[in-house]
Formats: C-alpha cells, sequence, structure tokens
C-alpha cells in the first residue's frame, strides 16, 4: 500500500498544548502508511500583500514544507470561538500570493481537543470554511470534538480512556483512506 507523507499543524504556539499531546496520540494511532512531520508557523511575520513580490525565506520555507505534503491535519485549538490568531496567519501566508494557494488539490482534516464539552466545534467550523475558500478537499466524517480532561493524553500520547482511543485510531484510519479516494481522483499535478 503507498505511503502518504501527512504534513500537521498544531493551531496553539504553547509548548504544553493538549493539542500537541492530541497531535502525539494520533500520530501514534496512526495506520503505519501514514508519515508525518509538523508544519511550524511561529515564526513567519504577519501576513500582508506588501510581502507577495518577494516572500521572506521563513515564508518560501513553510510554503515549500506544505508542497511536500500529500496530506495536512489541522490539530488546533478552539480561541474566542475560531481558531488562533497564529494558525490563520499561517493559512494567508501559504494561500498567498494570487495563483500560488498551497492548500488548493490537498485533502485535509480537522481535529482538535478543549477543557470545555463542545471541544472546539465552533473553531473546526471557521477553519473548515477558511479551508473551503482554499481549496483544500476536507474528510467531513467523522468529525472530531474532542474533551479533553485531565490524564486523557499524557505527553507520550498515550490515551487513557480505551474508547478514545479507539475513536482516535478509527479517525486516522478514516483519514488515510480519504487521502487514497482524493488522490486517486484529484491527482495534484493536474
Amino acid at each position: 500500500m503507498k505511503t502518504y507523507k501527512v504534513g500537521y499543524f498544531i493551531g496553539s504556539l504553547a509548548k504544553g498544548s493538549i493539542n500537541r499531546k492530541l497531535s502525539t496520540a494520533l500520530i501514534k494511532l496512526s495506520p503505519p502508511n501514514l508519515q508525518f512531520s509538523e508544519i511550524p508557523f511561529k515564526d513567519l511575520p504577519l501576513y500582508s500583500y506588501d510581502y507577495d513580490a518577494d516572500y521572506p525565506p521563513v515564508a518560501k520555507a513553510f510554503k515549500a514544507a506544505i508542497a511536500e505534503a500529500d496530506a495536512l491535519l489541522f490539530v488546533t485549538p478552539e480561541y474566542n470561538r475560531s481558531i488562533p490568531g497564529g494558525l490563520k496567519n499561517a493559512i494567508d501566508w501559504a494561500s498567498r500570493p494570487y495563483g500560488t494557494n498551497s492548500f488548493a488539490r490537498k485533502p485535509s482534516a480537522v481535529i482538535g481537543t478543549s477543557p470545555g464539552a463542545i471541544g472546539t466545534a465552533v473553531a473546526q467550523q471557521s477553519l473548515r470554511s477558511v479551508l473551503s475558500f482554499c481549496n483544500a478537499p476536507q474528510m467531513n466524517a467523522p468529525e472530531a470534538y474532542i474533551q479533553f480532561k485531565p490524564g486523557l493524553i499524557d505527553d507520550r500520547g498515550e490515551v487513557s480512556e480505551p474508547s478514545t482511543e479507539t475513536f482516535l485510531r478509527d479517525y486516522m484510519e478514516a483519514f488515510h483512506i480519504f487521502i487514497a479516494r482524493v488522490t486517486s481522483v484529484l491527482p495534484r499535478d493536474a
């Protein structure tokens, strides 16, 4: 079976982010033919179209990392009922300048965790809207809004609740199937 390179974004810039713990668990529970590489964005300056004529090296490297990926996984918290500003800034950099949108035709999935009962549902809807505009095919089911309770996932990605572990494993298997399906009918080079 084909191996796919998955670039992943952690929406929070915090080192101790619970979404970083979630990403570690997702990688650990993924099918073996998905290879993961984090695409960091914390060093990007605030986007302005003034940069479009001459992207800074950090932005060029960021876009190159996205280009290397076959698919994208967004693991994000919810800030003020939306996505974190740093993640939105990164998406703006990757989608510009006009005609060089890095997300076009790239299979993507959205997941997140928060201590709240709705587990990033509103942030995910906001992110899905942005990704739709960026022409990124999205895995719409299963949806995954994880309420993070103390001890749910440790720093090594170990999940303490068997039902959550099973759900996350199934989610990543569904993402693998989605990537295979999208890339077979919507080749990147077309």
